[in-house]
C-alpha cells in the first residue's frame, strides 16, 4: 500500500499557495517538504498539523493508493 500526496499539492494551487507557504505555516521542516514532495511516509502530527492550517481533512490532501497484489 503506498501514499500520494498529490491532493494536497492541487489544493496548494487552488488556494493560490506555495510549498514555502505550507511549511512555514504548518511548522514543517525541509525534510519533511522533501518527504511529502516524494510521497514517503510521514507522521500523524504532520498531517494533523497540514489540516489545521488548511482547514481540511487528511482525505483532502492524501490518497492510499491499493497494492495491486492484494485483493481485499
Amino acid at each position: 500500500m503506498a501514499v500520494t500526496y498529490l491532493k494536497l499539492w492541487h489544493l496548494l494551487l487552488d488556494r493560490k499557495l506555495k510549498k514555502k507557504d505550507l511549511q512555514q505555516q504548518a511548522h514543517l521542516s525541509g525534510y519533511t517538504m522533501h518527504k511529502l514532495g516524494r510521497d514517503e511516509t510521514v507522521t500523524t502530527d504532520t498531517i494533523s498539523r497540514i489540516c489545521i492550517f488548511l482547514k481540511c481533512t487528511p482525505d483532502d490532501i492524501m490518497e492510499i493508493i491499493p497494492d495491486p497484489e492484494t485483493h481485499d
